[in-house]
């Protein structure tokens, strides 16, 4: 599943017909219930170590896609599923939906799950997530800035559809420069930020569809997007 998932983030990112991506769950009330740990119960170091190199090479590449990757939650979603959640780009779920990292109930803390956990929601609910396995509802879950935005049960895939639609509309290239970027500054100290936030927006406006956008606002009128880094 988890080559599966980083093959097919990987397949077409150099499509500029790919705008955005969308994760969810073929399975009714599971999003993701994390590893195999039937994988994990032997002594085969080497294998270990393939599972868990992919798991992060494929957060790795969510973070670097050239388009927004969107988690679609309707069910559960615990340990590397919640990892997995936490780390697209935008997550939006359902009331019913449930997250946690019960690793450690099993004897496996979530290390590697609370990687993108503690730097998306408030340091004391990471802790006790990872500390107690308890769960975490859709509600507590967008209060504290683990999803995007919750719905009612039956709106996710409208709700989806606004997402994809609103991204869709806009210059692959243009939004492409700007996940980057985000991701790039949020390290950085904020004098760095704001020196290198300056040259990304000196940059983006020499792209030809900086350039386009602002003519057709100004004759208000749809953009005409390239959709690539060619220069204006």
């Amino acid at each position: 599943m988890l080559k599966l998932l980083l093959e097919n983030i990987k397949r077409d990112e150099s499509n500029n017909n790919l705008r955005s991506i969308v994760i969810k769950s073929g399975i009714k009330n599971i999003f993701s219930a994390g590893h195999n740990l039937k994988e994990l119960t032997n002594s085969d170091e080497k294998l270990h170590k393939e599972i868990f190199e992919t798991c992060s090479e494929l957060m790795r590449a969510i973070t670097q896609s050239p388009v927004p990757i969107i988690a679609a939650v309707d069910g559960v979603a615990t340990a590397a599923g919640c990892q997995l959640v936490t780390t697209c780009d935008i997550a939006i779920c359902t009331e019913k939906s449930v997250f946690s990292t019960p690793g450690a109930n099993v004897g496996i803390f979530c290390s590697t799950p609370g990687i993108p956990l503690i730097r998306n929601v408030a340091k004391k609910t990471a802790i006790y997530m990872l500390l107690t396995g308890s769960n975490v509802t859709g509600k507590e879950a967008y209060s504290t800035g683990l999803v995007s935005k919750v719905v009612p049960d039956d709106k996710l895939e409208e709700e989806i559809k606004n997402i994809t639609t609103s991204i869709n509309m806009k210059s692959r290239s243009v939004v492409h420069l700007g996940k980057m970027f985000l991701y790039e500054q949020m390290d950085l100290d904020l004098s760095t930020a704001y020196f290198l936030g300056t040259e990304k927006m000196i940059h983006n406006l020499k792209l030809k569809d900086a350039q386009e956008g602002i003519k057709s606002f100004i004759e208000k009128r749809k953009p005409n997007w390239s959709h690539n880094y060619e220069k204006h």
